[in-house]
């Protein structure tokens, strides 16, 4: 009975401990949501160009994508870190 709070104990301890090592910290999430979304942008800004043939409607439209998508793929990342599936 002792025995087995001892092994249950350190096994939570252990489990605890891999969970915080596989969870990303929301710096992490940042600077992957900036390096993501400057690729994205940029993809944004050629196609637009090449849409409209305006470079100011185009970097309008990329700057806009940029912050809207940075907003949202932080919190996506931060939900998907919470999900064990997968871990």
């Amino acid at each position: 009975m002792i025995l087995d709070q001892v092994f249950i104990g350190k096994k939570n301890k252990e489990k605890s401990f891999e969970e915080a090592k596989n969870s990303e910290k929301p710096l992490r999430s940042i600077v992957k949501a900036l390096s993501w979304r400057i690729v994205g942008t940029l993809d944004t800004l050629i196609v637009s160009y090449i849409l409209t043939g305006e470079i100011i409607l185009a970097t309008s439209i990329a700057s806009i994508d940029f912050i809207t998508k940075l907003i949202l793929y932080f919190f996506h990342e931060r939900l998907w870190n919470k999900i064990n599936w997968g871990k």
